[in-house]
């Protein structure tokens, strides 16, 4: 290899060849003739470079190559044969020793180091070969030079660097001295011919508490694996260091994480170089954990969040300030003010939350009287949050979950419902376990209770869809969640959170009826009269219901429409209700009924026509919808469930018993049985051709008032006598007889003949009748039809 052909592995010896064009100086008659034979011809080729041992003020390192001159590299004629001639004659010399040494131009000739060369002798006849080895001192120069350079390099701002070296050189040949000549040697290396960091593995990391000098922390057990492409060898020094990370203002702004240190680590030639690591890192710093201005995150913040995602984190490595004390001075010195950034490949935690649920969950409608922004103008959810987390196998060490939070979006069949709100933080526990078979290692199971969890909705279609399979399905609705999960956890290095930690579960959200609303099984009582028009009555009531889902709500205020056959016969209001699973008593709610005012004359007949149907025992519905004033802070809300008819049986009015005598239960066969039996028995009087009725008033508080009867009375269908009566009376609260009414006997029937043969005892009658009713200011006529009622008949 010529010398303008050299690689920049040659051109790292400036040295050497120095050495070399001195002992070509051989005093020729034109020296500028042997200075350019030199150049062209000589070869020195590196086989070995090792360092020797470490001193106090550099390294003691051995040199071995080969030296060899080869005229054919020479361009002209002239000098070449020239060169050969006198390199002939000479045949060989020998330099004394000599001290070179090595300046960076670029740097204010700042002195790299210097090197004790020892005496050489080397052939120099054409085609020749010398094999040297040698061991020189080198010694480092300007420290803060060096800083400089290797800073620069770091930071890839070397584009090139100039290296020149100067020597005394003093040389002979035989028992010729040439004296002493002051030689210079340049060479610059480009972009692409100076080394760069070397690629790395990690074999193995692992992460554990310790103790180190009666100081809890983390250790960290790092395994690393270097490639060492160079002809060298030697055997680095133990080394500390400090192990960095970039802080709130800049990269220059750093803050120490951890301390490190590496055990003497032997390097051979062109071999992978195995290096173990030790860190130890103490209570974390609060310039560390607390977050940078503007911002909700700090510096391990960053650190964490790349990790986690898989992407190559910087850290930083620079010389301790309390090195080991067998590591020599200058090279302390030397790595105390550079640092290094060193890329730590991330790991991508894939599916590290394994799972994620909500159990025992509860509902919470809006508040009608929040203010819009407030999150309790949304739905609300209050849950037992579960997620179970898969700690990496590299985690050794105790690790509790102290608080959490999240932001949740919650999907219904791949479509997005809403925004489930859970970023504020919520007290944890958690339990180190086994994860299950189908997975290895272990894991920490955190559980949460979540309190009133507002619930955004921004899809009222697909909020729709889920109303619908919660009501009329009979399976359970599955919920999809994507959250990212902020954790603070605690350790031995103290409190930190970890945050945004991505996961999915699934909520699964069993059918409010399975199918069949009529399993709420409502039943009204204690109904007390607020207030009348001659419409309307506005009626408290308490409903008794069972829940059967395992699913708690709590309703500050809902308005619902009451209809039959899609028209509005009035509305029912709830509010401060909580309905808990199983029985429900005494749930409080008020109803306005007004069907004229709220569908006209229409509403009116069908409102008769309900009632009288009801008190007669028939089988009869209401229709309950939402509309848009349903939650007067979400009107949205209101809407998109309106879509929804839920239709139940009209709850059951139970009239009071009679305390005069014990209850007489109808057969389940008997028609009428499900009537609510408002006419409790009747006395019929031959004698005067009167009638006295036992009435049970549902109305616990309140009087109502027969305004007028027309009736006929039957007896296996056909006529006993009939009741024309239009003198208003009074059904006070609980249990009451009505005035002797006025019957007209059919004597000719064959119900009146019943009658008489049940004198002094008891028969069974129907009755169908035209009835008008007073309560305050509301009036109505509504017609009844009664079987199985109990008559006895008197003198």
């Amino acid at each position: 290899m010529s010398a303008n052909d050299q690689t920049a592995k040659d051109r790292g010896i400036p040295q050497a060849r120095i050495d070399q064009r001195a002992i070509l100086g051989l005093g020729f008659a034109a020296p500028e003739v042997a200075e350019q034979y030199a150049k062209e011809a000589l070869i020195f080729q590196l086989t070995d470079l090792s360092i020797d041992s470490f001193t106090a003020s550099g390294v003691r390192a051995r040199v071995q190559g080969d030296f060899t001159m080869d005229a054919s590299k020479v361009r002209k004629k002239p000098v070449r044969d020239l060169g050969r001639f006198g390199t002939w004659v000479a045949r060989a010399v020998e330099s004394k020793p000599t001290t070179v040494e090595v300046y960076l131009p670029e740097y204010g000739n700042v002195l790299l180091g210097s090197a004790e060369i020892p005496s050489i002798v080397v052939n120099i006849r054409n085609g020749h070969t010398t094999h040297l080895d040698f061991v020189s001192d080198l010694t480092a120069g300007d420290l803060d030079g060096v800083r400089r350079v290797a800073n620069d390099w770091l930071e890839g701002r070397l584009s090139q660097l100039a290296v020149r070296a100067n020597a005394n050189v003093s040389i002979k040949s035989g028992i010729f001295g040439f004296g002493t000549q002051r030689l210079s040697e340049s060479v610059v290396f480009k972009a692409n011919e100076i080394p760069v960091i070397p690629q790395y593995k990690i074999g193995r990391l692992e992460f554990s508490e310790a103790v180190l000098s009666g100081e809890k922390g983390m250790l960290a057990d790092v395994s690393l694996a270097i490639r060492n492409d160079f002809p060298v060898e030697f055997e680095v020094p133990r080394l500390s260091f400090d192990i960095l990370v970039p802080g709130c203002l800049t990269n220059d702004n750093f803050l120490v994480l951890a301390e490190a240190s590496t055990a003497e680590v032997p390097v051979k030639p062109k071999t992978n170089v195995d290096v173990k690591v030790s860190g130890f890192a103490r209570q974390l710093p609060k310039t560390l954990i607390t977050a940078c201005p503007d911002t909700q995150t700090s510096p391990i913040d960053r650190l964490l969040r790349s990790y986690i995602e898989g992407k190559e984190t910087l850290v930083y490595v620079r010389g301790s300030s309390t090195p080991s004390p067998d590591t020599p001075e200058w090279v302390t010195d030397f790595i105390r003010d550079v640092v290094v950034p060193v890329p730590f490949p991330g790991h991508e935690f894939k599916d590290l939350i394994r799972n994620f649920t909500l159990a025992n969950v509860h509902f919470g409608l809006p508040d009608p009287f929040a203010d819009q922004k407030s999150p309790k103008s949304k739905p609300r959810i209050s849950a037992m949050v579960k997620a179970l987390i898969g700690l990496p196998e590299e985690i050794k060490f105790p690790i509790d979950v102290a608080r959490v939070r999240a932001d949740s979006d919650v999907f219904f069949e791949g479509k997005k419902l809403g925004d489930l709100d859970l970023s504020r933080w919520q007290h944890a526990n958690s339990t180190r376990t086994v994860l299950p078979d189908d997975d290895e290692g272990e894991g920490l199971l955190v559980q949460s209770i979540v309190k009133d969890a507002p619930l955004e909705i921004t899809d009222d279609d697909v909020f729709a869809d889920v109303v619908q399979a919660l009501l009329f399905g009979d399976k359970p609705v599955i919920l999809g969640v994507q959250v990212n999960v902020d954790v603070e956890t605690e350790t031995v290095l103290g409190k930190f959170v970890v945050r945004s930690i991505p996961a999915q579960g699934k909520v699964f959200v069993k059918p409010i009826s399975g199918g069949n609303v009529t399993s709420f099984s409502p039943q009204v009582g204690g109904l007390e009269i607020l207030d009348t028009t001659k419409t309307s009555l506005t009626i408290a009531a308490k409903v008794n219901l069972t829940n059967p889902t395992e699913y708690a709500a709590t309703v500050p205020y809902i308005d619902i429409n009451i209809s039959v056959n899609d028209t509005i016969l009035g509305h029912a209001t709830a509010q401060d209700v909580s309905v808990v699973p199983g029985p429900n008593h005494n749930l409080a709610v008020v109803a306005n009924w007004d069907p004229h005012g709220q569908s006209g004359k229409k509403g009116a007949h069908i409102g008769s026509e309900l009632l009288s149907q009801y008190i007669s025992g028939y089988n009869t519905t209401l229709t309950l919808r939402t509309h848009a004033d349903s939650i007067p802070s979400q009107p949205r809300l209101g809407r998109s469930l309106s879509i929804f008819n839920i239709t139940i049986p009209t709850p059951k009015l139970n009239p009071p018993p009679n305390p005069n005598r014990p209850i007489r239960p109808d057969p389940p066969e008997e028609p009428g049985s499900s009537a609510p039996h408002f006419i409790d028995d009747a006395v019929f009087h031959l004698i005067t051709s009167t009638a006295v009725l036992t009435l049970l008033s549902p109305l616990p508080h309140t009087s109502l008032y027969i305004t007028s009867v027309s009736a006929t009375a039957y007896y296996n269908s056909t006529p006993v006598g009939g009741i024309e009566y239009d003198v208003p009376f009074e059904v006070p609260p609980g249990v009451s007889e009505t005035p002797r009414l006025p019957v007209d006997w059919d004597l000719g029937s064959v119900g009146y003949d019943a009658v008489k043969k049940a004198l002094n005892g008891e028969l069974k009658v129907e009755a169908k009748a035209k009835v008008g009713v007073r309560v305050g200011k509301w009036r109505e006529r509504v017609w009844y039809v009664g079987k199985g009622i109990g008559a006895r008949v008197q003198l």
